[in-house]
This record gives C-alpha cells, sequence and structure tokens, in this order.
C-alpha cells in the first residue's frame, strides 16, 4: 500500500497550462477517484503520476520517498489503460505472466502466482484462451489480473470501464469494489462519469481546467459543494438554480417537494410551476417544471399517479446553497428568498 503525495505539480503543453500548481494527498488504501469533464487534466495528472509524462513542475511522494525523477518501473505501481493493452498473440496466462518474466521471477513461483491471480479475478478456465476470444468484461479483468500479479503499491486506473456497455459498466464497477477491498491498496481511478465516482469511491478530487475545485468524500462533496462548479457537476439531475441578483442559490431535485392533493405539507419557500414533462424511472421520478426562476428538477421516489399540469413546489431552508458572483460558496443570506416566503395562491380542482 502506499500514500502518494503531490506538492505543487504544474504541467504546460507550450503556452497551455494543463495542470496549475497540484496540491494533494492520496491516502494509503483509499479507492481515490480523480474526477472531471473531459480536457480538466486527469489523466495527465495520471500518466505524470505513473512516469509516463514529465511534470513541468513540482514534486511527487510515495509514502516518504519522492519518485519525481524514477522511470516507470521503479515507481511500484501497476496501470490499467481504457483499452486493457493486451498482447494479441498472447493468452491470457501469458498476458499475466510476462510482467513477471521480465522481472526474472523464477518459473515455479510465476506459475503459483499467476495460478492465484486467475482465480481471483476468476478465469481459471479462460487461461489458455487469446484476447480475440473474450468478452469486453473478460479482457478488462484480463488487465486487471496483469496488474494486480506486480503487488504494486498502487493501482492507476484511466476510464478503464469505458469501452464497456452499460450493464457489463454496472456489474465492473461492483467486481472493481470488491477488488480493492480485497487487497487493501491504494486505487487512483480516473473518469468524467460522476455516477462511477460516487458508487466506486472512498474518496474524490474534483478538476476543472487543471485546478483541484475540491476533495473530499462523496458524502462531503455531494452534501457540501465548496462551488458552484462542484455543485453542478455532480448531481444527476443538476442542482437547481435560483439567480437572485449577483447570487447563485442551489436546491437539489430531491429536496425539492412536489406538494400534491395527497400531500399538502410544505417547507419554508414555496413557487408555483406549471409541469412540462415526466420521467418515470423505476425506483424514482422525475418532474421538470417551468418557474417564475427558470426550469426546475424535481426528483421523487416513484409516483406512478398523473400530476395536474398545474403543481406546487416548496423547499426547506437548511436545504439551500448560497454561491457569489465568482461561484464561490457564501454564507446564507435568507433575504435572498423573502420573495418566495408567502404561500402560493394556487388552489387544487
Amino acid at each position: 500500500m502506499a500514500q502518494i503525495t503531490l506538492q505543487h505539480v504544474k504541467k504546460s503543453f507550450g503556452k497551455a497550462d494543463v495542470l496549475k500548481d497540484i496540491n494533494l494527498e492520496i491516502q494509503d488504501g483509499s479507492f481515490t477517484i480523480l474526477l472531471g469533464p473531459s480536457g480538466c487534466g486527469k489523466s495527465t495528472l495520471l500518466r505524470i503520476l505513473a512516469g509516463l509524462e514529465e511534470e513541468s513542475a513540482g514534486h511527487i511522494y510515495m509514502d516518504t520517498k519522492e519518485i519525481t525523477y524514477n522511470e516507470p518501473k521503479d515507481r511500484d505501481v501497476a496501470m490499467v489503460f481504457q483499452n486493457y493493452a493486451l498482447y494479441p498473440h498472447m493468452t491470457v496466462y501469458q498476458n499475466i505472466e510476462y510482467g513477471l518474466k521480465i522481472k526474472k521471477i523464477p518459473k515455479d513461483e510465476r506459475k503459483r502466482m499467476v495460478a492465484d491471480v486467475l482465480e481471483m479475478v476468476e478465469l481459471t478456465d479462460h487461461a489458455q484462451k487469446r484476447p480475440n476470444k473474450l468478452s469486453g468484461g473478460q479482457r478488462q479483468r484480463v488487465a486487471l489480473a496483469r496488474a494486480i500479479v506486480k503487488r504494486p503499491g498502487a493501482f492507476f486506473m484511466d476510464e478503464p470501464l469505458s469501452n464497456l456497455d452499460a450493464k457489463l459498466r454496472n456489474h465492473m464497477r461492483q467486481e472493481l469494489i470488491e477488488l480493492q477491498q480485497q487487497l487493501q491498496t491504494t486505487f487512483l481511478y480516473v473518469t468524467h462519469d460522476q455516477v462511477e465516482a460516487m458508487s466506486m469511491g472512498t474518496h474524490i478530487i474534483i478538476l476543472n481546467q487543471g485546478k483541484v475545485m475540491q476533495q473530499g468524500t462523496p458524502k462531503e462533496i455531494y452534501t457540501n459543494p465548496e462551488n458552484l462548479f462542484v455543485a453542478q457537476f455532480i448531481g444527476s439531475p443538476a442542482v437547481n438554480i435560483i439567480e437572485q441578483g449577483d447570487y447563485s442559490i442551489g436546491i437539489r431535485p430531491e429536496k425539492m417537494q412536489l406538494i400534491t392533493p395527497f400531500d399538502t405539507a410544505a417547507g419554508d419557500y414555496q413557487l408555483e410551476g406549471e409541469l412540462l414533462s415526466t420521467e418515470q424511472l423505476g425506483g424514482e421520478t422525475i418532474y421538470r417544471v417551468k418557474t417564475a426562476y427558470g426550469k426546475l428538477h424535481v426528483k421523487t421516489p416513484s409516483q406512478w399517479e398523473a400530476v395536474d399540469n398545474k403543481i406546487k413546489l416548496s423547499f426547506k431552508k437548511e436545504d439551500v446553497f448560497f454561491f457569489d458572483n465568482d461561484g464561490e460558496r457564501t454564507a446564507p443570506d435568507y433575504t435572498l428568498l423573502k420573495d418566495l416566503r408567502e404561500e402560493p395562491q394556487l388552489h387544487f380542482a
């Protein structure tokens, strides 16, 4: 296992600053997610940590040892790529064994190590197959096994599930969670998919335009966003935003209450709306509502009953985020919502 520390890491390509003074501590034994939109610098950062890309400035430490200038083979990490990077002419067994042969591990020990890892990823019955005879999920597990057998201090993964279909992605997410818990090793995982980040990570680092926007547990990131970017990037549907002068006020869709003739309890603030659309997702229902403050989303547990076109919404004051003109989180100012204090004058038929 390994703790990874980055101090003032920067990366520029010509005049373009891709990473801007990154300072991070990736905890030993954590499943840490590097999350952000395409082009934010997360894959570049991962490649710098692996030694595949050279930083423009800064220092990198694994535990207490500086590895900034170490070659990739000397960094005690294993990389799993998006495209698997398997040798097509080798069998599953040979793909996994290859790195051990390079290290001159004795044959009997290699055999035992490969057998153990094949069993761990449930590929023992496929050991003599070549990659073109495997499914996408099986090829990904071969790539993972090849990394696991090296027994590295940390695993680096660059969007390893992006080539899989939705059902297989869901399955592989669970397998990776179980694998990390079994190995108790540091995982650093790059993705732009917030579902992967929230469901898999013990810690999340959100990047945008080469800067760290926030880091913390999934709960901290979701319930206490430090800026408008994080609030809007995490959550599906995205956080509702009500603009009030120089301030932006955010309310999560699941914190918006749909007031019906059967449920008339209201929060601290109420507003009227016109129903635009309804999405039935099985376990939940999402409503899109046109209001005087823009189009807002409401997410509730499944409600199969039809809803009137004219509806009422409400929310509680403790569920509101306030952001200043620069998009930074600011202290609550409930006077900005004074126009929503009055009970709407709508009447149900």
